[in-house]
Order: structure tokens, then C-alpha cells, then sequence
């Protein structure tokens, strides 16, 4: 396969790099990534600044393309000026930390697969559940066994698997599941402090979410220590209400 891998922690990230190791055994591997940090920007392009884009080695060994945008600008850039055509596969991530729930709305590690997924190139983002990342390897090794299923039975059009994975031993995973997306929405607060101008500001923050035992859903899944499989549409349409909305409009249709 001739892959591109993305993420949303930087082009330093080591999550990064383990899946890099992965499939450049048996693939064609290109890294597209940010310069820095971009969690939580969700599906954000560049429009007002320049992009600009550098080739680096990472831990003296690899080479990949660093880029001053969001992940979604890496894939893009990636397709129009790095490849200079399609990919047969986008693969981002792995993100330290779950992707689960509302979180996905937010995640940068899932907006580069989607982005993907917009120009009809199969994608899969993968998340590891927790932040220390002592398992990365074993991510890796799930993530590619996913990627030659895809690559084996495709996708849908539009469509793309978002996978998140326990931070333990694969021999200690309790199995894999296909969730559903939970989208009941996280409890957040602003904590209000003063900087040392005397001026007021705002930090987010949120409380840890609990999810329903045995709900099907994302956040289940994982708490329980399965692998979570979440197939994911760009198209947001919510086909179930939309005869009822024209009913709304019905003399002006």
C-alpha cells in the first residue's frame, strides 16, 4: 500500500513514529504532519495565513514533511504537493488519549481522517487510552491489521473508522467491538484566574466522563478495555427528520 500518516500532537510525537515503524516493513509510508501541537482543533484549515512546509529527521533517523497548519492542512498538502496524487490510505494518529464520545467533534487525530475520507481515500484514526503511552507498539500492530481490512474489503464512500485502543497488553484487551459514537455531551467548567497584568482569563476544563457499562457505544467499549471500531459518515445529514422539516415548509415547496 501507499500510505500517508498524519496527527494532531506534531511531527515529534512518538505515537507517530511507532505506527511509522509498523508499516514501512511492508509499505510505501509518506509523514505529513503539524510542526506543533494541534489537539482539539478539530477540522480546521488555513484561509488567512500561509502554510509553509519543511522536510526534518525525527530521532536522527526518519524524514517526513513538518507543516505550520492543522492536521487537515497536512492531508491536503500531502495529496496536492508532497504525493501529488491519492494515497490508498490515510492512517492517523496514534493519539495518547482516547478519541471517544463529543471528543471526536473536537479531535484534530479524527479531522485528518475525515479530510481523507472527503477526498475518497480510506482512513482510519487511531487513539491509544491513555496518555503515558506504554503500549504504542501494540496500537501499531492493531491499527495495521485494521488497515489491511480495509485495504482487503474497502469503505463506504465518505466513511472512515475511528479505533481506540487500551493502554495495556494486547493478551490483556478483552476483545474488539463496532461502537456507536456516544454524544452525550462532557460536564465542562471555566476556571477564572488573573494573569500577572492584573487581567482576567478563562481556562477549560472538564470533569472525567463515566460511560454506561453495557451501552454499545464508543466510551463503553474502551472503559471496558475492548478495542473500539466506530465507523464514522462525513455526511451529516439527519435523514430521519427530514420529511417532517419540509412538512414544516409544505405551501413553499
Amino acid at each position: 500500500m501507499n500510505l500517508l500518516l498524519t496527527n494532531d500532537d506534531s511531527i515529534y510525537a512518538e505515537g507517530l513514529w511507532v505506527l511509522y515503524k509498523r508499516f514501512a516493513k511492508k509499505h510505501s509510508v509518506t509523514v505529513v504532519a503539524p510542526d506543533h501541537d494541534q489537539s482539539a482543533v478539530g477540522h480546521g484549515i488555513s484561509v488567512y495565513h500561509p502554510l509553509r512546509m519543511d522536510e526534518v529527521r525525527v530521532y536522527d533517523r526518519y524524514a517526513g514533511h513538518a507543516v505550520t497548519g492543522t492536521p487537515a492542512d497536512c492531508v491536503k498538502l500531502g495529496f496536492g504537493e508532497v504525493l501529488g496524487f491519492k494515497p490508498d490510505m490515510v492512517i492517523s494518529g496514534i493519539n495518547p488519549g482516547s478519541n471517544v464520545g463529543s471528543s471526536v467533534n473536537y479531535s484534530g487525530t479524527a479531522a485528518a481522517a475525515r479530510e481523507a475520507a472527503l477526498y475518497g481515500v480510506p482512513a482510519i484514526a487511531v487513539s491509544i487510552n491513555g496518555y503515558e503511552g506504554n503500549h504504542y507498539e501494540d496500537a501499531a500492530l492493531f491499527a495495521e491489521m485494521t488497515a489491511e481490512k480495509v485495504f482487503e474489503n474497502g469503505l463506504p464512500a465518505g466513511t472512515f473508522l475511528n479505533v481506540n485502543i487500551p493502554d495495556i497488553p494486547m493478551r490483556e484487551v478483552a476483545g474488539v467491538r463496532v461502537s456507536s459514537q456516544d454524544i452525550t455531551a462532557n460536564f465542562e467548567f471555566f476556571e477564572k484566574r488573573t494573569d500577572p497584568r492584573n487581567r482576567t482569563y478563562y481556562w477549560l476544563g472538564s470533569d472525567t466522563r463515566s460511560f454506561e457499562q453495557d451501552s454499545d457505544t464508543d466510551g463503553a467499549a474502551i472503559f471496558r478495555n475492548y478495542i473500539s471500531i466506530t465507523p464514522l459518515k462525513c455526511d451529516m445529514t439527519d435523514y430521519s427528520v427530514v420529511e417532517d422539516i419540509k412538512g414544516w415548509f409544505k405551501s413553499r415547496l
